[in-house]
């Protein structure tokens, strides 16, 4: 990943980094071969720095961690799920720009 701010979110650490956070936390659930999802990728990064200290900002890659991305029903990627006290409160499909992910954000701040 490009952005050392952008954490790598697994099975196994999902629970940790993510459900037990005690930052909002948004999830990019990927894969390699998706296109939009390459796309989104740079607005990834604009954000981790962008938010940089208030909200937790990582990847899944739903080919290597299937299981997490089926607990929370995604069909389709590029999915983000906005996760706050453990519990996902937004959830967006397909690629957004920094700017429209940004309100939905600065909504649940």
């Amino acid at each position: 990943m490009a952005n050392e701010k952008v954490l790598e979110f697994t099975n196994d650490n999902f629970q940790e980094k993510v459900l037990e956070a005690d930052k909002p936390v948004l999830v990019d659930f990927w894969a390699a071969w998706c296109g939009p999802c390459k796309m989104i990728a740079p607005v990834i990064d604009e954000l981790a720095d962008a938010y940089d200290g208030k909200v937790v900002i990582g990847k899944l890659n739903v080919d290597d961690h299937g299981a997490t991305a089926g607990k929370y029903g995604v069909m389709s990627i590029p999915t983000l799920l906005l996760f706050k006290n453990g519990e996902a409160i937004e959830r967006v499909v397909g690629y957004k720009t920094k700017d429209e992910l940004a309100k939905i954000i600065d909504a649940n701040l």
